[in-house]
């Protein structure tokens, strides 16, 4: 999203060749899930904390967002075993859509907010999609156009139709890192193998 469209680049920068050194070693897989998700407990919660510190030492990923990861991840393989969703999947999309709740300079808290909201330009079909204002600017403060929101960087109406609570405050937030990563996780997993 925060990217210039295709079309703004030189050519040279929409093909450029990228290297990238193989990582020395696999990255483990999160230990510690426990079997049952209560709405009183955080999918964050679920994972087990030795193992946030040294993937979030390799990675450089924020724990907090790590943890949101793999929590939703673990969710999901218990809900739909079939999907074959990876941590590191909602990891790649999440460093992708806002630095893992990072853009703009902005800090992940242990609360899973980033300091600063995160909301993306204005979908007024300028450089993006036109998409008119869905939720009356509760998400995005704008009552005209949409914008996408969140670490995971949702429309307001893919939000209506697929937000989860995953911190387990009853309310469902694109901007609260394990509610986001937990959205994006059941609307990957919606359709169905992502093996192949």
């Amino acid at each position: 999203m925060w990217a210039l469209s295709a079309q703004a680049r030189p050519a040279a920068a929409r093909y450029a060749r990228v290297e990238v050194d193989p990582a020395p070693t696999a990255l483990p897989e999160p230990t510690g899930v426990t079997s049952v998700i209560t709405p009183a407990v955080s999918i964050s919660a679920r994972i087990d904390p030795s193992w946030l510190d040294t993937i979030s030492s390799r990675t450089g990923i924020p724990r907090t967002a790590l943890a949101a990861y793999a929590g939703a991840a673990s969710v999901l393989t218990e809900q739909s075993p079939g999907c074959h969703l990876g941590w590191n999947t909602l990891a790649a999309i999440g460093h992708i859509e806002s630095d893992d709740g990072r853009h703009g300079g902005a800090v992940v808290s242990d609360n899973g907010y980033s300091s600063v909201p995160i909301i993306g330009p204005k979908l007024d079909g300028g450089a993006f999609a036109g998409i008119h204002d869905s939720d009356g600017g509760v998400w995005d403060g704008d009552t005209v156009w949409d914008h996408a929101v969140g670490p995971f960087q949702f429309i307001p109406q893919t939000w209506r139709t697929w937000g989860a609570d995953g911190n387990g405050d009853g309310q469902a937030d694109p901007n609260q890192m394990d509610d986001a990563a937990l959205t994006a996780a059941r609307y990957l997993c919606h359709a169905g193998d992502l093996s192949t």
